[in-house]
């Protein structure tokens, strides 16, 4: 997928709302963005009976009185004229509320924010990575807004793989982004026993990471990038990505999704999920093949 034409936004009444729409309205023509959809669940819009009567002049907010507040919010930013808008408010259980949307609406992408300091666990959004029929995009707090300029891509080759870069060549050719691929690969644990060092059994493997990545491009006819091929480190493979990703200074990580099937989640890849776990710091896009999996969202809609 090149273009996201129906994109969804989780606003969640916090100060990152404004930032969030702020880089949204930045990337909306950049992203192909025909229709957007800004959503908003709330837990509960009733208050108590005994709270009522005890401050008889408590006002509470509607859900058109949010709508309200979140349409002059989207009004405050400059979006594309020709772009579609439609702002949802909704009760209910949030992750569950916003993937019955996101079907109903046939989404291709979802935006959330991921706050660094500002408050909030960010439990929802990464819990929306794993479970989301379509990619997910996530905008971070304190990321400049700005057009990307230079893209990291990790790369297994994979089909997934191949999505991911045709959307960064795209990317390359609209607006002259940088594009850096990246390879991580392993040496096998029993290596020893055939004689070679640790340091040749590493030129071995990446040798054929090489070759791997250039049958790759090949066969998709996909143009090829300057690519690091890297030795695994310890540690979390999440984290590496993102210290390569600050190291080459990298303004957005794209990377495909190893959606595999579960009784009740559609799951990311390891390493991608790994990625999303830890990464409040590198505005990153991942990418999923849409309606991969849709158990899940077969099972809510049915609820």
């Amino acid at each position: 997928m090149k273009h996201f034409n129906k994109a969804m936004v989780g606003l969640d009444f916090s100060k990152m709302d404004d930032i969030l729409v702020q880089k949204v309205a930045n990337l909306t023509e950049l992203l192909g963005i025909e229709k957007l959809y800004f959503i908003h669940v709330a837990k509960d819009l009733s208050v108590p009976e005994e709270l009522r009567e005890k401050y008889p002049d408590l006002v509470v907010p509607t859900d058109e009185t949010l709508k309200a507040e979140i349409n002059a919010l989207i009004r405050s930013h400059d979006f594309p004229k020709n772009t579609d808008i439609e702002v949802i408010v909704e009760e209910g259980k949030p992750m569950e509320t916003v993937l019955r949307w996101a079907k109903i609406k046939d989404t291709d992408v979802l935006i959330m924010g991921r706050k660094e300091e500002l408050e909030g666990s960010g439990s929802l959004a990464k819990t929306m990575a794993h479970r989301a029929p379509c990619s997910v995009l996530f905008f971070t707090e304190k990321s400049p807004v700005k057009t990307p300029k230079k893209l990291l891509v990790p790369m297994d080759f994979s089909d997934h793989s191949v999505m991911t870069l045709a959307f960064a060549d795209r990317l390359a050719g609209e607006i002259g982004a940088e594009v850096l691929g990246m390879h991580v690969y392993t040496i096998p644990l029993g290596y020893y026993k055939t004689g070679k060092s640790h340091a040749e059994f590493d030129m071995i493997m990446k040798d054929l990471a090489i070759k791997d990545y250039k049958k790759f491009l090949q066969k998709h006819k996909l143009p090829e990038y300057n690519c690091l091929f890297l030795l695994k480190e310890e540690g979390n493979e999440g984290r590496f990505i993102i210290k390569v990703a600050k190291e080459n200074q990298a303004d957005m990580i794209l990377m495909g999704s190893r959606g595999r099937s579960a009784s009740a989640a559609v799951l990311l890849g390891s390493i991608a999920e790994k990625l999303v776990n830890v990464n409040n710091e590198v505005p990153t896009l991942i990418f999923k093949k849409k309606g991969e999996n849709m158990s899940f969202l077969d099972a809510l809609m049915r609820i």
